[in-house]
């Protein structure tokens, strides 16, 4: 496992006002991915932003798109969001029925493709479809608001994706998402985890950049623990 920890910034904590500023600040910053949470009022109580939106973000910044899309029908938006320009596009297995279907769309589109999970589902659930995964998403909170606290129980999933994926010989990134902070990110790193959601921990704080350096350097320090 690489011992460089990957950050991707949540603009769901930033400034809906500047959103293309919140992006270059990620990019100045040394951000791998910019995480897009796209929210529809009915699988999240939360409404954010749409395909338009991804879109302008696609051309104000060079950095990566990690689309994340909480909605109740995945099949019908992934499309607009291949058009849109995500460069990553992860839906809720809690969301869709037909879940290698919609595997085979995205890769077809020509981009990454990674399962999100929400806390209560177990991560053997993905057994069946992982070695076809670019990434799996943990939730580590319920998903729909910015700024929750960080649910203990990620860390233990961590190490059940990273045990399962061992044993089908594959190597997805393991992206954990809510309540990131320099505290939390070694505690999810330790167990396997090479990618981090960030969103108020980094644009809540006085100094957006030097945020997300310190959570990288936290989240570098579990992964030194792991090995």
């Amino acid at each position: 496992m690489s011992n460089r920890v990957q950050i991707a910034p949540s603009i769901l904590s930033a400034d809906f006002a500047n959103l293309g500023s919140a992006a270059r600040l990620a990019a100045d910053a040394g951000a791998d991915w910019v995480h897009v949470d796209v929210m529809d009022g009915h699988f999240v109580p939360n409404l954010t932003i749409g395909p338009g939106t991804v879109r302008a973000l696609k051309r104000l910044t060079s950095v990566p798109l990690d689309v994340h899309l909480m909605v109740d029908n995945p099949a019908e938006q992934v499309p607009w969001y291949l058009d849109a320009g995500a460069d990553l596009i992860t839906f809720h297995l809690e969301a869709c029925v037909h879940v290698n279907r919609l595997v085979q769309v995205i890769h077809d589109g020509g981009r990454k493709v990674g399962i999100a999970l929400n806390p209560a589902t177990p991560v053997g659930f993905l057994d069946d479809i992982v070695t076809d995964l670019d990434l799996i998403l943990l939730m580590s909170v319920n998903p729909g608001f910015g700024g929750q606290r960080y649910l203990p129980g990620a860390a233990k999933r961590v190490q059940d994706a990273l045990r399962m994926c061992r044993d089908r010989q594959v190597s997805p990134l393991i992206e954990v998402d809510g309540g990131i902070t320099v505290d939390t990110a070694p505690l999810v790193t330790s167990q396997g985890a090479n990618v981090l959601v960030a969103g108020s921990a980094i644009y809540g704080a006085g100094d957006p950049s030097r945020a997300l350096h310190d959570i990288r350097a936290a989240g570098e320090r579990g992964l030194e623990v792991k090995a």
